[in-house]
Formats: C-alpha cells, sequence, structure tokens
C-alpha cells in the first residue's frame, strides 16, 4: 500500500482523515514505517510548527497600535523543545496507557498517530495564519476549531491503534490521563516548593 507524500497528497490525506480519521490511519499505520523515519517527521513538523507560531508572533506584534507594549514570547529555540518534550510525554502515554488497557498498539504505531495528529495541526496553523491577514477576528474561532479537531482525531486514531471500538471511551480515558497528568505535575510543583501566580 502507498501514500502520496506530496503536499497535495498530504493535504488530501488530511482531508480524509477529517472525513473518515479510523480509515485513514489504518492505512497509516499498515505502512509500517521505521521509527527513524518517523521520528524525522515528527522533527520536521514541530520545526515547521515552530517557524508557523513565530511568524504568528510577527503579525501580532506588527498589529499592536503605537506605544503599546508587545506580549512577551518564548525564544522558537525554547518553544520548539517544549514541543517536542511534550510529544514525547503523549507518544509514552498513547502507547504504555493504551497497552494498559487492553490494547494492541506498540511504540511505532503510536509515534505514528501522535505525528500525523501534528502534521494535521500544522496545516490548520497555515490556514490560521492566513486568516490573520484576511479576516483577523476569525482567527481565533479557527483556534477553537483547532482545539476541539485535535481531540476528535487524537481519540479515533487512538482506538484504530489499539483496536478499541469505542472512540468515545477513548475519549473519556485522555482526559482521565491528562486531569491526572496535570494532578501529579501539580503534586511535583508543590513539594519542590514551586508555586504558579497569575
Amino acid at each position: 500500500m502507498t501514500v502520496d507524500l506530496s503536499p497535495g497528497g498530504l493535504v488530501r490525506l488530511a482531508a480524509q482523515s477529517v472525513k473518515a480519521p479510523r480509515p485513514t490511519m489504518r492505512r497509516l499505520l499498515d505502512l509500517n514505517l521505521p521509527a527513524s523515519v518517523l521520528w524525522h517527521a515528527l522533527a520536521l513538523v514541530i520545526v515547521l510548527s515552530v517557524i508557523l507560531a513565530e511568524l504568528g508572533n510577527i503579525l501580532i506584534r506588527a498589529a499592536l497600535p503605537p506605544g503599546m507594549s508587545p506580549p512577551v514570547f518564548l525564544s522558537p529555540v525554547l518553544f520548539g523543545a517544549l514541543q517536542f518534550a511534550a510529544m514525547v510525554v503523549i507518544i509514552g502515554l498513547v502507547d504504555r496507557v493504551g497497552r494498559a488497557m487492553g490494547g494492541k498498539g506498540d511504540f511505532a504505531g503510536a509515534l505514528m498517530t501522535v505525528t500525523w495528529v501534528q502534521a494535521i495541526m500544522v496545516l490548520l496553523q497555515i490556514a490560521q495564519s492566513l486568516m490573520l491577514f484576511i479576516a483577523p477576528p476569525f482567527a481565533g474561532l479557527l483556534l477553537i476549531a483547532g482545539v476541539v479537531l485535535f481531540f476528535y482525531l487524537l481519540s479515533a486514531f487512538v482506538a484504530e491503534l489499539h483496536g478499541f471500538a469505542s472512540v468515545g471511551r477513548t475519549f473519556a480515558m485522555i482526559l482521565f490521563v491528562m486531569v491526572g497528568v496535570a494532578l501529579a505535575i501539580s503534586f511535583f510543583l508543590t513539594l519542590s516548593g514551586v508555586t504558579i501566580t497569575p
């Protein structure tokens, strides 16, 4: 089985992922790409995401009225490092938690799943950047739509990876794990004496 990896082919594959996420993810999983290829793909997707985020930051600064202080953004290197670390954690959770719940997936499949979700989010970032030029007020709505799309795709992809029957239950499991991780981080920061103030 082959997949068109040209820019146009990837856009069509992303559209298919939204319309039929489980069959599309099965096509990708059946490629059995080596982990080295998937790691390079994840790195590329993160680099593209950082570049687009930096372009968005430049547009925001340029649109500020004279005299208004610009917001503080993370440096591209730090942002990229944090994004990569977050993706690695998500990949590990998709693999380990999924298998602990009786799933049939593996680490390479989890890597494929998260990488492809992130690739689709990059395409959405491109659309959002264009929206900042065309209709800035709608860029925020596109951001909200992106969050919904992320959880929709991640739930469906993880369900297909591990052979879970219900996407809804997979979504609930993802939320449960996210809350657990957030509480664990909060507990660790409290023990470390770190406080977060608004």
